[in-house]
């Protein structure tokens, strides 16, 4: 008994000599973080408890909307070094001498399910990547494959509705919804041909490409426009995943990619991703036979040279993942002088959409998040409001003002002037130049035989699930068009002849 008496006394004091003060949001002591306030040992607890009441609603309040799409992901820390200068482009600082380093945060994610959804699925992955630059933060956001389905963002809430649970049986992703919807979209043909390949399922973030998908604009200080497209190239090998290799993963862990990523950086094993562009003035876009502003479409390497910027490291893992990586918000709206968007019909609906969902999901003043602040002094009167945490002193919260005239614009970070043909009107119409098939053929021809063979077998896989055979047959069109034998092998995968096939696309629309 005495024996026991002197551990206990030796654990109480090993445990004081480690021990801190519990307190509350304010910085109060707690007393007793283990039993309410109550009356007598067995009465009713007492409003009075302010430790509980302050306990419970901040468990209450934990969660914030998850984002509609990139719910799951994973994030990390690293830096940016430029491998050249590129200031006769741009404006942009983070390109402007060789060896300029600026410190990035990233964000990888699957696209379209939801948080604790397995990262095996088939399914684009995000890559955002948030510079703080010392112009201010430049977000370039993409996904590891190099074009989108849709290239107008009056169709995103209808293809994100298709691809989600049904609104009728909550269930998963249901093929007979997503090609019913895609059936009707033949610009989607050369992202569904990426999808579905190997592609479709990157082996983890580390060794997946990154694309901005989009076409930018570069701006140098004369005002000179040079369009621009992003690719990421992992010093990595790229590396996919078979549907079998897949669900074998799947049947043992739900997050492989992200504790893959952790692991990795926490070794000492750093990623490492080269960046290039591909330079575009608009005079040459006539030259393409295809508008090079539309996102369901590359710009072919043997036509436009791919130039290297600069080399991503990823050295340092988030040490809270709720603030530092569920609480990071990326944008295209976030821009530095010398980028802007450019006519992309579905980046100009993105510059809306994407900076919405964080003042949704984080408040109107998400950028004060830490996460999200720049490392540069902000200089703004957009004040008060949910989360305001900015020092805001003085009496002028205005501009012009006499009192304090400080404040000047500088001229030479204004916008780019845009030329557009003479007499042109608003208009609501397809873009000029649609060209859906081609380049989904040409990726479908470059693939080696194997990759050809497991596109066949997974895009037919998930045909054969869908129940209505116009919906099948339009697809299988869609395809054909893009290169005879993936249409013929497509048809004979879930056994229907041209016959059939025209027959049914042939049919009345009831």
């Amino acid at each position: 008994m005495k024996n026991s008496f002197v551990l206990a006394a030796i654990l109480l004091s090993v445990t004081n000599g480690f021990s801190q003060t519990l307190t509350t949001n304010t910085g109060a002591p707690v007393g007793n973080n283990q039993d309410s306030k109550t009356i007598g040992n067995n009465g009713q607890v007492l409003l009075e408890d302010v430790h509980l009441i302050e306990k419970l609603a901040a468990f209450d309040r934990e969660r914030i909307p998850e984002r509609v799409v990139h719910a799951r992901g994973a994030g990390a820390f690293g830096e940016f070094v430029a491998a050249a200068d590129f200031s006769d482009v741009t404006m942009a600082s983070l390109f402007a001498k060789a060896g300029k380093t600026t410190p990035l945060m990233i964000r990888f994610s699957t696209v379209t399910h939801q948080q604790g959804s397995p990262e095996t699925y088939r399914d684009p992955r995000g890559f955002a990547v948030k510079f703080y630059t010392d112009q201010g933060n430049y977000d370039l956001v993409g996904n590891n494959l190099p074009v989108f389905f849709i290239r107008d963002a009056i169709k995103f809430p209808d293809m994100v509705h298709a691809f989600k649970p049904s609104p009728l049986t909550n269930g998963a992703s249901d093929p007979n919804r997503v090609f019913d919807f895609f059936s009707n979209l033949p610009e989607s043909t050369h992202m569904l041909t990426w999808l579905f390949s190997d592609y479709g399922i990157p082996a983890n973030f580390r060794q997946m490409e990154g694309n901005g998908v989009h076409a930018y604009k570069w701006v140098n200080a004369k005002g000179d426009v040079t369009y621009v497209k992003y690719k990421w190239v992992p010093q990595q090998v790229v590396k996919n995943l078979t549907q079998e290799e897949a669900n074998q993963i799947q049947s043992t862990s739900i997050e492989h990619a992200t504790l893959d990523l952790r692991n990795e950086i926490e070794q000492g094993n750093f990623p490492k991703w080269d960046l290039f562009v591909q330079l575009l003035k608009r005079e040459d876009f006539d030259q393409l036979d295809f508008n090079p502003l539309d996102v369901t479409k590359i710009w072919p390497e043997q036509l436009i040279k791919s130039v290297k910027v600069g080399t991503m490291t990823l050295n340092e893992n988030p040490t809270n993942y709720f603030q530092q990586v569920e609480q990071a918000a990326f944008s295209p709206t976030t821009l530095v002088p010398g980028i802007e968007p450019s006519e992309d019909k579905l980046l100009q609906g993105r510059l809306f959409s994407y900076a919405d969902t964080q003042r949704h999901r984080l408040t109107g003043n998400f950028q004060q998040i830490p996460v999200n602040a720049p490392k540069t002094n902000v200089t703004t009167y957009n004040q008060d409001g949910f989360m305001s945490l900015r020092p805001q002193t003085g009496d002028v919260n205005y501009q012009p003002s006499t009192n304090k005239p400080e404040v000047v614009d500088e001229a030479k970070y204004m916008y780019s002037k845009s030329t557009f043909p003479v007499g042109t009107t608003t208009v609501q119409h397809v873009i000029d130049k649609q060209n859906n098939f081609a380049q989904a053929g040409e990726l479908y021809r470059s693939f080696s035989k194997k990759d050809q063979d497991h596109l066949i077998k997974n895009l037919s896989g998930a045909l054969k699930q869908v129940k209505n055979p116009v919906i099948v047959a339009k697809m299988i069109a869609h395809f054909y068009q893009a290169d005879r034998s993936f249409g013929m092998r497509l048809a004979k995968e879930v056994k229907m002849d041209r016959g059939t096939i025209e027959q049914l696309m042939n049919q009345p629309t009831k």
